[in-house]
């Protein structure tokens, strides 16, 4: 094995680890002990940032709007109740991984259902970006270098979390569950201790931010502007919804009883998140913590150059003064599960993506996994356009979240009309009358959240279209497009290779003309030779390409000298060239015979060493490449092992066991 492998190999296994075995695919599967933090991280962290997003728009109106903010985070978690039990209905009736994009296609029709998987895939993508960037402000409110280079911290935490993942989903289970656990215990622990200092000790607990006043862009909006600008903050509070959709998207990983397991799993995620949302917005209410877009601008009485606090840092420290741990620990779990909550994005994109490949909507390699038995290109190409939006944006919170949440509330409306359907149509057959009652509460609930999400998507999409919304509903658009277009040019090759041959009729060819490219008499062109002649042609030649008059005089005169027993035929290049003469005769033969197939045969050299690949067989890889494009021509690469190959050949070998060998006592020395 060469030095470069070796190295590949090497970093390869450090940051995967050995590879699975397909039949260990069960191993992988997640108890919901595992299955919370590993789908749960999403809805749980946006509990970090939505609080802070319904004051950061109430602001601009001034402190007195600052009295909407527990209203509004109550009709978020009414939304949410609505949505968790509607997806509850969602697992059960359709458990095998498609969520809504197989809910909206199976009820809806394809394009509903392609309308929804291009929701889904772009708001995956803007989940990793707003988790990571809200990850890198939670962290710089504690470290300043961190806010300093934010963008270089978040491509590095997707680029690790990208590594974890590929690990495989189990594993990365096992990492998360730890930090998405200290978050909640953490922040709950916070919310009681808080409420006991002011409620139960009298104690004052005030935020830094208490004494500041705020500068408001228009603090006289009345009427219709004020219930404007309550529907924006409660659209930026629905971030708190993301990732209720993962687990319907993910069924196939929990354990058997899959749907149970994942309901269970989602009744939890529900009841944590609104616990948490509702206790943020009301002790950050009571304890006067205020947030703005440019405290430079907008605090009165800030200092200069004063640094603003995420609102959970904000609650930590006045609820921790004087034990600086207590804040630091809140600052860290925070940030932790803020970078962990794109791991819901790592383990949805990948499963929806594979099933639209399945499809044949992306393409078929996003459906293929990787050592680990993850969806690995799927994590690849995340990562990489997740990346792209950071950078793009600065890694800003306050704009990505602009572009956030839009295709997740398309997604929730359309399955849920699709649920209603899917019920109302088995209730046209079922005549068990348990089975009927359980049918028309379930096409209740589902019709109840697909009022709910609805509404809310009419209300995210009239107050942030024009603030970047626009953006993803363009981005959904192109991936449409672009899913349309790729399924049908799969459609298309299908219908090509089962109902046509490369000459548009099914007679056979009538006999096959083969030729031996020959650079110079030696041993690999022998071979060729050899191997050719027991193809039993119908027509056998050796052609060579005068490049040199010189080598080619030298050649033929070999050539006659030796015992071969054909001729040598030269093919003319005035232009030194080798692959365009080769070209021009093999189409000439097929012009002469048309019904005839034309095999050529390439010697070519198999080395062992990378740079070895450097120094050969490129006028053979460039002729190959051209000839594949022939119709009526077969390409035949006849291997000539160089004894660096054949070292390497042999250390592969006895690094080699084969299955079952160890049972039957083999082992590699005994090979």
């Amino acid at each position: 094995m060469s030095t470069m492998t070796k190295v590949s190999v090497g970093a390869k296994r450090l940051l995967l680890g050995r590879p699975f075995r397909s039949d260990r695919l069960g191993h992988t599967l997640l108890p919901k002990r595992i299955a919370l933090p590993v789908f749960a991280s999403d809805a749980m962290s946006s509990v970090a940032y939505a609080p802070q997003e319904i004051f950061l728009v109430l602001s601009v109106a001034g402190i007195s709007a600052f009295a909407f903010a527990p209203w509004v985070a109550l009709a978020v978690a009414v939304v949410m109740v609505v949505v968790v039990a509607s997806y509850r209905q969602n697992v059960h009736a359709y458990p095998s991984g498609g969520g809504d994009y197989e809910v909206a296609t199976v009820n809806l029709g394809p394009n509903a259902g392609l309308t929804v998987a291009a929701a889904l895939l772009v708001d995956y993508v803007l989940t990793v970006a707003v988790s990571i960037t809200s990850a890198a402000e939670n962290i710089g409110s504690a470290i300043p270098f961190v806010h300093e280079h934010k963008v270089w911290f978040c491509v590095l935490a997707i680029a690790l979390i990208a590594a974890v993942n590929l690990r495989g989903i189990k594993e990365s289970g096992a990492v998360l569950a730890i930090p998405t656990y200290a978050f909640i215990v953490g922040v709950a622990v916070m919310l009681v201790w808080g409420f006991i200092q002011i409620f139960i000790l009298g104690d004052s607990v005030e935020a830094e931010t208490s004494d500041y006043g705020i500068v408001a862009e228009n603090d006289s909006l009345v009427g219709i502007a004020m219930v404007f600008l309550i529907a924006r903050s409660f659209s930026s509070g629905c971030a708190a919804l993301t990732g209720v959709e993962a687990i319907s998207n993910g069924v196939p990983a929990f354990r058997k009883p899959k749907s149970r397991n994942a309901a269970s799993t989602l009744l939890m995620l529900g009841g944590f998140s609104i616990i948490l949302l509702l206790g943020i917005v009301l002790l950050a209410q009571e304890i006067g913590a205020k947030y703005v877009l440019d405290p430079a601008k907008d605090l009165a009485g800030a200092p200069d150059g004063y640094q603003q606090k995420s609102i959970i840092a904000q609650i930590a420290e006045a609820v921790f003064h004087g034990f600086p741990p207590g804040f630091y620990l809140i600052a860290t779990v925070t940030a932790l599960i803020l970078m962990l909550a794109a791991n819901t994005a790592f383990n949805g994109f990948p499963v929806l993506g594979s099933v639209l490949a399945q499809d044949r909507f992306l393409p078929r390699q996003l459906h293929t996994r990787g050592d680990r038995l993850a969806f690995s290109n799927g994590i690849v190409f995340l990562a990489l356009v997740a990346v792209g939006f950071v950078v793009a944006f600065g890694a800003e919170v306050t704009s990505l979240i602009q572009l956030y949440i839009v295709g997740v509330f398309v997604s929730f409306t359309l399955s849920q009309t699709g649920m209603v359907r899917h019920w109302t149509r088995h209730l046209k057959t079922e005549t068990d009358p348990d089975a009927r009652a359980r049918m028309i509460r379930s096409r209740i609930i589902n019709a109840v959240g697909m009022v709910m999400t609805g509404v809310v998507l009419i209300i995210v999409l009239v107050t942030k279209f024009t603030a970047g919304a626009w953006m993803a509903i363009l981005a959904m658009l192109l991936l449409f497009v672009v899913m349309k277009l790729i399924h049908r040019h799969y459609s298309s090759v299908e219908r090509e290779l089962e109902y046509a041959d490369e000459d548009g009729d099914e007679v056979l060819p009538s006999r096959t003309h083969s030729i031996v490219l020959v650079s110079s008499l030696h041993l690999p062109t022998r071979r060729a030779l050899r191997y050719a002649r027991a193809t039993r042609p119908d027509v056998l030649e050796a052609v060579t390409v005068n490049v040199d008059d010189r080598n080619t005089r030298r050649l033929v005169a070999e050539w006659e000298d030796s015992d071969i027993g054909m001729p040598l035929k030269v093919v003319a290049s005035p232009y030194r060239e080798i692959t365009r003469p080769i070209i021009t005769y093999v189409r000439r033969l097929r012009r002469e015979s048309p019904r005839d197939v034309v095999t050529v045969f390439i010697p070519e050299y198999v080395v062992g060493h990378w740079w070895e690949q450097i120094l050969h067989n490129q006028s053979a890889l460039r002729l190959k490449t051209r000839l594949l494009f022939e119709p009526g021509v077969m390409v035949t690469s006849v291997p000539w092992q160089l004894t660096s190959s054949e070292n390497r050949g042999r250390r592969m070998q006895s690094q080699y066991v084969a299955p079952g060998d160890v049972r039957r006592g083999f082992t590699s020395e005994d090979q």
